[in-house]
């Protein structure tokens, strides 16, 4: 009998956000911008509306597409915000989390040897995925085009390689808060038609986006679509688990096959209440988005000032800076020395890709006083870096 584990499970390091976020949690007084978390507390009318299920005793097994109101509230939603029509019978699944609709819907649609093109950097999950379903990612680097990928490289890139299945999209962007306009995703759009492929759009930071208004690839390529969206950025439901995957029912019906054998369904009550955060919530997710801009604005400020090169974040909630040029690219040392000598913990760029080299991550989700206060340490650690 063979003791070995999986081969392709073995190959994969772990998570590197969370890695170098245990790696610095020795340090005393650090402050952390290292997690993509809100700092609010979920709302309490959320909160009040799972209560209100766990006293109806909504506690049994959900369907496993989901509580059928929340879908229907999520299709509500979807036509709202972003023009998109999706039936809530036939063409969406909640799932655990974005995390779980990521996973779900790349296996689905993956066979061994397959490609997927990733613009880099990316949040790590999407190469993970497509190496544990037995396929290859193709990097496109975009840290010279504004973190965006351009119609141009896009259509090289497929070109180069005709045994791509799957772009993956991720806008507003974790790491770098880049998002496209409505034209640069109509541009986008031309391209992918052509060709047979799929997109998988994960747009859970859609609600926050802050000049203009988020548009949906989806819009144009609906029939090569697969959005992924959820409740845990705008509505401060990280802990619930709630996402959730929208595509055509041809897929859809796919997709919900490898959900049912990873998760069955997911947690009922969690479910209700994410069905009244997309009804009720528009108020309180611009509450929240208006306190990120300032976050933003405050760092771009003070951290620009001190010599930092950064390019201005349009959504989400991270920043993405380039790493002082004394330390060339090695961004973990960089990291690790803002940790133990300033005391802020933010991610290395290399983390989320090729392209992320000499770059870190700093999640704004903080409050307003440690991010004054963190800006502060950063300035000052610069300035005797600098010798100020």
């Amino acid at each position: 009998m063979s003791r070995e584990t999986n081969r392709l499970v073995k190959q994969l390091k772990g998570s590197p956000i969370r890695n170098f976020d245990a790696a610095i949690s020795d340090v005393k007084d650090l402050i952390r911008f290292t997690m993509g978390e809100p700092d609010f507390d979920t709302p309490e009318f959320i909160k009040a509306a799972a209560e209100e299920a766990l006293k109806l005793n909504q506690t049994h097994y959900a369907p496993s597409a989901g509580v059928l109101e929340t879908r229907k509230e999520i299709a509500k939603f979807m036509e709202r915000k972003y023009g998109l029509h999706f039936d809530a019978e036939t063409e969406i699944i909640l799932t655990v989390g974005a995390t779980e609709a990521i996973t779900a819907s790349m296996f689905t649609l993956m066979n061994p040897g397959d490609k997927v093109i990733i613009p880099s950097p990316a949040f790590p999950q999407y190469e993970y995925v497509a190496h544990l379903a037995g396929g290859e990612s193709i990097m496109i680097d975009t840290s010279g085009t504004g973190f965006l990928i351009t119609p141009e490289d896009l259509k090289a890139t497929l070109d180069a390689n005709p045994e791509t299945k799957m772009i993956v999209l991720n806008y507003p962007s974790n790491p770098t808060g880049a998002t496209y306009t409505q034209e640069e995703v109509e541009d986008l759009a031309a391209v992918i038609a052509q060709y047979d492929v799929f997109v998988l759009s994960d747009e859970i930071y859609s609600e926050l986006t802050y000049d203009g208004s988020h548009t949906s690839i989806a819009k144009y390529i609906p029939e090569q679509t697969i959005v992924i969206n959820g409740t845990s950025k705008s509505y401060a439901m990280t802990g619930w688990r709630v996402g959730f995957v929208a595509a055509q029912a041809e897929l859809t019906r796919e997709i919900l096959k490898y959900h049912q054998s990873l998760v069955t369904c997911g947690s009922t009550p969690a479910q209700t209440a994410a069905g009244v955060a997309f009804r009720d919530g528009d108020e309180v997710t611009a509450t929240m988005k208006a306190a990120y801009r300032k976050r933003r604005d405050i760092l771009l400020e003070g951290l620009t000032a001190a010599g930092l090169q950064i390019h201005n974040p349009d959504g989400a909630f991270y920043l993405f800076p380039r790493i002082p040029e004394q330390y060339g690219n090695d961004d973990w040392n960089f990291c690790i020395d803002l940790a133990r000598k300033a005391g802020v913990g933010v991610i290395p760029g290399s983390a989320f890709g090729p392209a992320g080299v000499g770059y870190f991550r700093m999640s704004y989700a903080a409050s307003d006083e440690n991010v004054s206060e963190g800006c502060r340490r950063i300035v000052a650690f610069l300035d005797e870096l600098n010798g100020k």
